[in-house]
């Protein structure tokens, strides 16, 4: 099976705190703050590369770096705040990779990509994965906009973790898994939207902290 460009990835931290989330809202604010304005960037971005796809083929290497960044730190807050309440670790105000946070994403540069009118029909095609990540992980969660605060079946899931930290102190794994087969389906799903992948996401729920067939950890594309 070959792995998806998109690469999620996320390991559970132990122990943790029973009542840590019921206050993670609070303080993920600053995240937010600073999500809202790079949010904003990834929306121009991905316009600008939309405008050179469709004569050129080819995603601006900056522009689609800095898109990275944007989805890297959304899946970091993510994992901490109410998408996947995996870790009490403080995520990093940083757009890079950083190797000992427990959560990870990795896109795949596309060399070359369609352009000209079919570009506009390929991306039509993915409509029902829009939908599908809509239902899965949450309106704004299937664009990766969720900023900590999951939506769909995942928000559902997660409200299940919360009660059982707070009365049973005891996260089970196998609903960890599931979570992060959701999330991971709605990044792809987005950076499908987003134009910085030509390959269609997998009808397919890829559960667990690891892509399937992944290595040890995860390899920053070449430049």
């Amino acid at each position: 099976m070959e792995p998806f460009p998109v690469r999620v990835e996320g390991e559970p931290t132990e122990p943790l705190s029973r009542w840590l989330w019921l206050v993670k809202w609070l303080l993920l604010v600053p995240h937010i703050v600073c999500l809202l304005f790079l949010w904003l960037t990834f929306t121009v971005a991905s316009i600008a590369a939309f405008v050179v796809l469709l004569f050129t083929g080819r995603y601006p290497r900056g522009l689609f770096d800095w898109n990275v960044g944007v989805m890297r730190w959304t899946w970091r807050v993510s994992f901490y705040g109410y998408s996947a309440l995996a870790t009490d670790r403080y995520p990093p105000f940083t757009m890079t990779d950083v190797d000992d946070y427990p959560a990870r994403l990795e896109v795949r540069y596309p060399d070359r990509q369609r352009r000209g009118l079919p570009l506009i029909g390929w991306w039509l095609l993915g409509i029902p994965q829009y939908l599908v990540a809509g239902l899965l992980a949450g309106g704004t969660v299937g664009w990766g906009v969720h900023w900590g605060y999951g939506g769909g079946v995942v928000g559902v899931l997660v409200l299940v973790v919360a009660l059982l930290l707070l009365f049973t102190d005891r996260y089970p794994r196998d609903v960890f898994d599931l979570i992060m087969g959701f999330n991971r389906w709605g990044l792809r799903v987005l950076a499908y939207a987003a134009l910085m992948t030509p390959e269609y996401p997998p009808f397919r729920l890829d559960a667990g902290p690891r892509e399937p067939e992944a290595g040890e950890g995860l390899t920053p594309p070449a430049a």
